[in-house]
C-alpha cells in the first residue's frame, strides 16, 4: 500500500532533480500543473497511467516512485511534521498548522518535529489510563456487535492472500505462512531474546519478522503471530495515534489471522453442513482447521450471524470469574459496570463459564442450559490453561437454537438471577453469621488495578528495550 504523501515527495524529488517545473512535467504527461501539485502534496493519488508517464519522463522506474521511504532526510522531517500536526492532541489546541518552506532550515524543522513528538508523547501518557482503556474497549465492542462481529473485507483479503500462495485447503502449515511472508518481502526469524513486552517485532528496514522459537503446543500461536505481523503491513497500519486506534488495529490483525487460518469459504461450508446435520461443535471446528479452541470459538462468532443466521455469545473467563474477553449479540446478560464496560467484571457463578471449573474431568466440552432474566441460553464450555492460570472458553446460543449443536440434550441446568446480588454475590446467611468478624483474608491485588497502561509508541511496549533489540539483530551493512 502506498502512502500518498511519501509518493508526492518522491515525485517532487525526481522532478526537481530533472530540473522540470510542475507545468513542464504536466505538459509532457497531459496533466495540468495544478493537478500535479495536488499529487505532489499528497492530496490526490495519480492514476497508474499517469504514474508510469511521470516515471518515463523523469527517467526512473515506477518502483522507484512507489518506494515507501521518503527520498531525503529533509522529506522525512517534513512528512513527520505534517503527520504530527494532524494528530488529535495538536488539533485540540486550536493552533495554526506550520507549513515547511524552502527558507526554513533543517535545524528549525528538526526542533519543531522534536517539540511535536514530545507533545504527542505526553498526550499518549495522559490518555493511557485504565479509565480511557475501558471506554475505548467498550465503544469498540459495541461497534462490532452492530456489525455482527463480521469484517467481510478482511475475510476477502485473507482468501486473496491464500490464493496467491496456492493454498488448496486443510490446516494452514508453517511453510505456507512463510511463503505468504516471502511474497510480501518478509522473512520469519525465530529468536530467543524478544523484548519482554512484545509478541513479535517487525524490522521494516530489513524485512524481518522476529518471533519466539516456540509457542503453545502445536505451533498455533506462531502461525497466528506471524499472520498478525503481516496484517499490519497488508492493512497499511501506522503508529497508533491513541489507544482506541491501537485497539482497532489489534482487533483487525487478530481477525485477519483467524480468517487466514480458517478461511471464510471453507469454514462456512463446514459449519453449514454441521448445522444441517444438527451437529455443530466448537471442538470439531477447532480440529478441522488445526487451531486453538479459543480461535475456533471466536471465529465462529465472525460467521454465525451473517452466514448461519445464528445469534451467539462468547466468553473468556478466568478461574476467579473475571471476564477477559466477551462478545454477544443474542441477549445473554453479561455483567457490565456503570459505563457499560464488561472486561474485568465478574461473571455469575451459575453460568457455564464458571460451573465448568467445578468438574473433575476437564478434557472435554461441558454443556449447560442457564435460565436468566433475559431467557434461557445453552452453552458449550472448555477449560484451558495459560501463563496466568486456568480459564474457560464458552460459546452459546439462545434456547431455540441449541438444537443445532451437539450437547443440546444435556440435562444440566442452572438458574441465574444476576444482577440481583442474592443470586450469587451475597453469602449464605448462616455462613455469614458464623464467620463474620471471625475471619480475615489478605486480598490479592492485581498490579494493573492502579497502574496506568504503559505509554510507549505502541501501548504496552518498552521503546528502549524494543530499539535495543532491533539494533542487536540488525545485519551488518
Amino acid at each position: 500500500m502506498v502512502d500518498a504523501a511519501v509518493l508526492g515527495h518522491r515525485i517532487r524529488h525526481f522532478r526537481t532533480a530533472a530540473e522540470l517545473t510542475l507545468d513542464a512535467l504536466g505538459e509532457r504527461i497531459g496533466l495540468a500543473g495544478s493537478q500535479l501539485s495536488l499529487i505532489e502534496n499528497g492530496h490526490r493519488e495519480p492514476k497508474l497511467s499517469h504514474l508510469q508517464a511521470i516515471a518515463d519522463v523523469l527517467g526512473v522506474t515506477s518502483a522507484q516512485l512507489l518506494d515507501p521511504e521518503p527520498p531525503t532526510e529533509r522529506s522525512r522531517l517534513e512528512l513527520d511534521l505534517q503527520r504530527l500536526q494532524e494528530s488529535p492532541s495538536y488539533r485540540r489546541l486550536g493552533l495554526p498548522t506550520v507549513r515547511p518552506t524552502r527558507s526554513m532550515s533543517d535545524e528549525h524543522l528538526r526542533a519543531l518535529v522534536g517539540l511535536h513528538r514530545e507533545l504527542d508523547r505526553r498526550a499518549r501518557e495522559a490518555i493511557a489510563t485504565p479509565e480511557q482503556a475501558r471506554r475505548d474497549a467498550t465503544a469498540l465492542r459495541l461497534a462490532m456487535r452492530e456489525q455482527d462481529n463480521s469484517l467481510p473485507e478482511l475475510d476477502e483479503l485473507a482468501e486473496e492472500q491464500l490464493r496467491a500462495v496456492g493454498y488448496e485447503g486443510g490446516s494452514l502449515t508453517h511453510r505456507t505462512v512463510s511463503e505468504m511472508a516471502a511474497r510480501l518481502g518478509f522473512e520469519l526469524v525465530y529468536v530467543t531474546d524478544l523484548p519482554h513486552s512484545t509478541r513479535s517485532v517487525t524490522d521494516l528496514e530489513t524485512g524481518r519478522i522476529y518471533l519466539p522459537p516456540a509457542s503453545i503446543p502445536g505451533g498455533h500461536g506462531l502461525r497466528s503471530m506471524a499472520l498478525q505481523a503481516l496484517a499490519h503491513r497488508l492493512l497499511g497500519h501506522h503508529e497508533p495515534r491513541d489507544y482506541r486506534e491501537f485497539l482497532q488495529q489489534r482487533l483487525e490483525i487478530n481477525y485477519f489471522a483467524a480468517a487466514t487460518l480458517m478461511p471464510r469459504s471453507r469454514a462456512v461450508e463446514y459449519l453449514s453442513r454441521a448445522k444441517r446435520e444438527r451437529n455443530l461443535a466448537v471442538e470439531d471446528f477447532r480440529d478441522a482447521f488445526g487451531v486453538t479452541h479459543e480461535t475456533a470459538a471466536m471465529r465462529f462468532t465472525n460467521l454465525a450471524t451473517t452466514h448461519l443466521d445464528l445469534r451467539v455469545h462468547f466468553l473468556r473467563v478466568a478461574e476467579d470469574g473475571a471476564l477477559s474477553r466477551v462478545y454477544e449479540n443474542d441477549g445473554m446478560p453479561i455483567p457490565v459496570d456503570a459505563s457499560g464496560h464488561a472486561e474485568g467484571q465478574v461473571v455469575c457463578r451459575k453460568f457455564a463459564a464458571r460451573s465448568a471449573f467445578e468438574r473433575t474431568s476437564r478434557t472435554t466440552e461441558f454443556y449447560q442450559y442457564t435460565d436468566t432474566p433475559a431467557g434461557t441460553f445453552w452453552c458449550s464450555t472448555q477449560i484451558g490453561a495459560g501463563t496466568e492460570g486456568e480459564f474457560s472458553i464458552s460459546f452459546g446460543v439462545p434456547f431455540d437454537d441449541a438444537k443445532y449443536f451437539r450437547g443440546a440434550q444435556t440435562a444440566f441446568r442452572q438458574v441465574s438471577t444476576c444482577p440481583d446480588e442474592r443470586c450469587c454475590a451475597l453469602p449464605d446467611d448462616a455462613l455469614a453469621n458464623r464467620w463474620r468478624h471471625k475471619s480475615w483474608a489478605s486480598a490479592r491485588m492485581h498490579q494493573h488495578t492502579l497502574a496506568p497502561l504503559p505509554s510507549g509508541t505502541y501501548p504496552g511496549v518498552d521503546d528502549a528495550e524494543l530499539y535495543e533489540f532491533l539494533e542487536r539483530h540488525a545485519p551488518a551493512l
